[in-house]
């Protein structure tokens, strides 16, 4: 998650702006953003969130087989398909979740990105377990 959320939030920041002034790391960290209307800042949301999964599934791939759960169920192949597949479907989800937030409510970037972690954890955490790996 921690990969998920630095290169998130770093994407929203320095690549494709998504932050708003009134976002909690904008305001802690005082750092200056760009103001773009709600529709570009929900495709901003969007496109960093994707570049975030890249780099964050990987991590969480190696660390779930080294850590956490046991491999064996299905093939290396196999198991690494549907790890790749269970996580692009909640971030999906979790992804639809944040935009929704932001489009139609104008919530900030920040509670519709926690909105889309915590949704994704959840999706994630259980399919992982009884699906793809042996718990």
């Amino acid at each position: 998650m921690a990969v998920d959320m630095i290169t998130f939030f770093l994407v929203a920041w320095l690549l494709f702006p998504a932050l708003t002034e009134n976002d909690v790391l904008v305001r802690l960290f005082n750092i200056k953003v760009a103001t773009v209307p709600e529709h570009v800042r929900t495709i901003n949301f969007c496109i960093g969130n994707g570049i975030a999964f890249m780099l964050s599934n990987l991590t969480a791939y190696i660390l779930n087989v080294l850590f956490v759960f046991k491999a064996g169920r299905h093939s290396r192949r196999k198991e690494v398909g549907l790890f790749y597949l269970v996580s692009a479907i909640s971030v999906g989800i979790g992804v639809g979740i944040g935009a929704v937030l932001i489009q139609g409510f104008g919530l900030s970037t920040t509670f519709s990105y926690v909105a889309k972690a915590i949704s994704t954890m959840l999706i994630n955490y259980t399919a992982r377990k009884y699906i793809i790996f042996h718990g």
